[in-house]
């Protein structure tokens, strides 16, 4: 995706410009918040919220990724789909009672990194 949104005025009296990578860096961001709140927490119902939006995130992310569309390099979208299967593997274990959101949480750091153009993704 490449198109660009516009924003409503920033209160400065200008037009903020939206991009792909912008949405995706701020879906991923909400859903990585949510896990560290449930990693926080002992309430298994923000446990199993968190990890369902993360799981629901990464299905969509592995749907535009198979997209014959999609315009990546293979080699990204080989990596960013293992990532994909790793990631619900691990939630599905966790919503199972095994396991913690840690490697959740690091795996979307380390993509919002590479959107913002960081090390790491």
């Amino acid at each position: 995706m490449n198109a660009v949104t516009p924003l409503s005025q920033n209160g400065y009296g200008t037009n903020a410009v939206r991009t792909a990578r912008d949405a995706e860096y701020d879906v991923i961001s909400r859903v990585t918040r949510m896990l560290r709140q449930a990693s926080l927490t002992d309430r298994s119902i923000d446990t199993v919220q968190a990890v369902h939006k993360n799981n629901e995130l990464w299905t969509l992310l592995a749907t535009d990724l198979a997209d014959p569309g999609n315009a990546l390099p293979d080699e990204t979208k080989a990596g960013l789909l293992s990532l994909a299967a790793f990631s619900l593997r691990q939630g599905h274990s966790i919503l199972a009672g095994q396991g913690a959101v840690d490697a959740l949480i690091d795996i979307n750091m380390s993509i919002m990194k590479g959107l913002r153009g960081g090390v790491g993704a």
